[in-house]
């Protein structure tokens, strides 16, 4: 038992040693480490302060940049006088009005088109038909116009065919001034009756207005045009000159319009070989589409084909649809 006692003794004096120890780390260890602590806290909050003022400022910036860019008036108004918040969609469809309004609309150069169809038919003592149908689109602006059109006629008598022609045109024209005007200009024609299997002409050329009022238009043209065509079993082709003359008068009050136009067309190094085709119509509104026309259309040849006359002429009357 005696033996036991000095390893007692031992243990309570390295159990004093170790508290001796320990106050003294407790002495230097916990006063540095709560101002180590300190510093690092007092530092996160003067970043997050720094943030959290950037923030604020950063929406309060973007506010007024946001209203200010929809309507800069309105939005001063309101802060400066009333300093209430305003809403987009009121703001909006304020300078949406505004600028509608200031808007100016370009003008329109529409299309004007119009389709015809005629029909004329006999039976008893005569047996005859005779079908028309005609088409036409034009658009005019300050500096350009286009005009293209068809028509065509078939009929018979007695059985025995004694209309079939089908002819097609187009024409551009670019001003240079309000009257004087180069244009470019195509036609086609098919008569089987005068044995002319096709002829297309085309060719440049210049017109001046001599008229040019709202309902009232006269123009004279000069120009240059080479025709290729079968006449018969022939076929030729050869340049002319081309002399056209055009005139058109609208009465607005009556509805309704007359016109006429005459072309020549004699070859440059044969004069006596020309052609010469005129047209003169009339028409008349029934309501603001439909409308009554006729027209008479004269095509001479100098040199028909062998065995046919030189004049053929057709009057056509039928009804028209615009649009």
């Amino acid at each position: 038992m005696h033996g036991g006692a000095p390893d007692l003794e031992r243990e309570s004096t390295s159990k004093t040693q170790i508290h001796a120890c320990a106050g003294r780390a407790n002495q230097f260890f916990y006063p540095a480490y709560f101002n180590q602590m300190k510093k690092i806290i007092a530092l996160l909050l003067a970043v997050t302060g720094v943030l959290a003022a950037f923030s604020t400022s950063a929406r309060a910036q973007t506010n007024v940049i946001t209203v200010t860019n929809i309507v800069t008036i309105t939005v001063t108004n309101f802060v400066t006088v009333t300093n209430e918040p305003v809403k987009a969609d009121a703001l909006t469809k304020t300078d949406t009005a505004t600028d509608s309004s200031l808007i100016v609309q370009p003008p329109k150069y529409p299309w004007k088109s119009s389709i015809g169809a005629g029909l004329t038919l006999t039976r008893g003592n005569s047996s005859t038909l005779l079908v028309t149908a005609n088409a036409q689109t034009d658009r005019k602006t300050p500096e350009n116009e286009f005009s293209f059109g068809a028509n065509g006629a078939y009929g018979e008598a007695n059985s025995v065919q004694n209309v079939n022609v089908i002819r097609g045109f187009g024409q551009y024209n670019h001003l240079f001034t309000q009257r004087f005007y180069g244009y470019a200009r195509a036609e086609g024609l098919r008569d089987e009756i005068a044995d002319l299997q096709y002829r297309f002409t085309l060719g440049p050329g210049v017109g001046y207005f001599f008229l040019r009022e709202t309902n009232t238009t006269l123009a004279g043209e000069l120009g240059t045009a080479y025709v290729v065509q079968k006449l018969g079993d022939e076929y030729d082709s050869y340049e002319t000159l081309r002399l056209a003359q055009n005139f058109e008068h609208k009465f607005k009050r009556f509805g309704a319009r007359v016109w006429e136009s005459v072309e020549i067309l004699p070859q440059v190094d044969k004069f006596n070989n020309y052609l010469v085709n005129a047209e003169l119509g009339v028409e008349s509104s029934l309501t603001t589409t439909i409308s009554l026309k006729t027209y008479l259309v004269d095509n001479f040849n100098n040199e028909p084909a062998a065995g046919r006359e030189k004049n053929d002429v057709k009057l056509i009357s039928g009804i028209s649809y615009k649009f």
